[in-house]
Formats: C-alpha cells, structure tokens, sequence
C-alpha cells in the first residue's frame, strides 16, 4: 500500500497510523498527527480503492451503503500491510494508535471489530458502523475518541450512538466529542482529540510512556 513512515523522536511513544478520507491522500493528516503526538513516529497510509479518481479503503455501493465482501477484504489487506511495516520500519507493532477520518475512520473501526490487537487505541472522526451482526473480539481497556456532529448529514447522532454503544460493549472505553459543523473535521475537534490522548498516554518520564 502507498503510505509514508516518518520516524519519531520517541521510540516508547506509540506509533500514529493515518487513514484519510475520500479522495485524501497520505498526506492529508499529518498535520493531525503531529498535533496528537509530535514525538511519535507516524505511518500514513493511502487506501487502495479508487472511486471516480478518489482514493478509498473500500468501495460502497451507494453514500453510507458498504460493500461489505469488499470491506472485509480490504481490512484483511490492512492488517496485513501494518505485520509487514512493523517489521520493515522496526516499530512496535503493539504499540499502534490508529487516527482516521470519515472512511479513514470506517476502516479503522473495521479492524477493531475484526482483529482484537488491531490497535492499542484509536482517534476516530466521524465514523459510522462498519458492519452489523458481528460478535466484537474483547476490547477491554482499549481507550476510543470519536468525534462526531450532532448535525452531521452522513454520520447522524444515531449512528454514534450506536458505535459507540458496540465498542463499549466489547469493552472498550469510549469518549465521544460532539460538535456542530456536519461532517467537517474541524481544528476544535483536532484539539479535543490531541487532549484526549495526552491524557490517556502520560509520559512519565524521558524514556517511560504508560497508560
């Protein structure tokens, strides 16, 4: 998969995996990164799919319509592609915290609900369920922000909801950031998310990050 690694400045900082969204390229959230974590190494990856010229991790059939057969391919090929950098790049693959928006988001909430050591955590912008009718693999204290618009036309406050309430029920702990601004991924939801995860990985010390 196209991407782009950029090595961090600390080794023990877990390392950021990108997803953009439709018609985003590799490039799009390294801004984001470097706000959440600017010690962390980054790997920015491009989705595979192209729908009318825009990059995407997996087709849909119509606006909020999934292909399902193909997204479950394309979360495989994911998880694939991020065993193989782990070892090519020499991060820790345990020590991943994935930021995504809108389709970015959707995939990365795909391989919560199918793989249980996806991610260590996960920075999800304006997500909605990737699929229904799965039993979740167990996410007990896996830390999730999601961030949401209480007016968002292609996510609605249901759907939130709902996700919200799925990966709780896998164990998850859950922290939704509402805004007003429809689907637009905003600089004050940047913001909120940069301080969630500050609070949720306290360096301790020069050497030492925790929980």
């Amino acid at each position: 998969m196209k991407h782009i690694f950029e090595k961090g400045t600390r080794q023990e900082a877990p390392t950021l995996v990108l997803f953009h969204g439709t018609g985003g390229t590799e490039r799009d959230l390294l801004p984001l990164a470097k706000l959440i974590s600017p010690e962390s190494s980054v790997l920015s990856v491009r989705g595979n799919v192209l729908e009318n010229g825009m990059p995407r991790f997996f087709r849909r059939l119509a606006e909020g319509v999934f292909d399902e057969e193909d997204l479950i391919f394309r979360t495989k090929e994911v998880n694939d592609f991020l065993d193989q950098a782990a070892i090519q790049y020499g991060f820790d693959r345990g020590n991943l915290v994935a930021a995504g928006y809108s389709n970015g988001a959707n995939i990365a909430g795909s391989l919560l609900f199918h793989y249980q050591h996806a991610f260590k955590g996960a920075i999800l912008h304006h997500p909605m369920v990737p699929l229904r009718g799965l039993t979740l693999p167990d996410l007990s204290g896996t830390p999730i922000f999601i961030g949401a618009g209480s007016n968002d036309p292609i996510c609605s406050p249901q759907e939130t909801e709902e996700l919200q309430e799925l990966l709780g029920g896998a164990g998850a702990s859950v922290t939704v950031h509402w805004e007003r601004f429809g689907h637009q991924l905003t600089s004050s939801e940047a913001n909120a998310a940069a301080a969630w995860f500050q609070k949720q990985w306290i360096k301790k010390s020069d050497s030492d990050w925790s929980k």
